[in-house]
């Protein structure tokens, strides 16, 4: 875990349907590009919620 990381609830929809994930990250747009790595580029973020 990095320094001043914080929760964020990231909601995407990918092939098979919508799902929600905890993603820790610095801010939402750091979140928004570990979820890409993490989950592929061929999803798209409905949102993304600091917890």
């Amino acid at each position: 875990m990095r320094c001043g990381t914080k929760c964020f609830i990231v909601t995407l929809e990918k092939d098979d349907g919508k799902k929600t994930y905890e993603i820790s990250a610095r801010s939402s747009a750091d979140a928004r590009k570990i979820s890409r790595r993490r989950y592929g580029e061929d999803l798209v973020i409905h949102s993304v919620q600091k917890k």
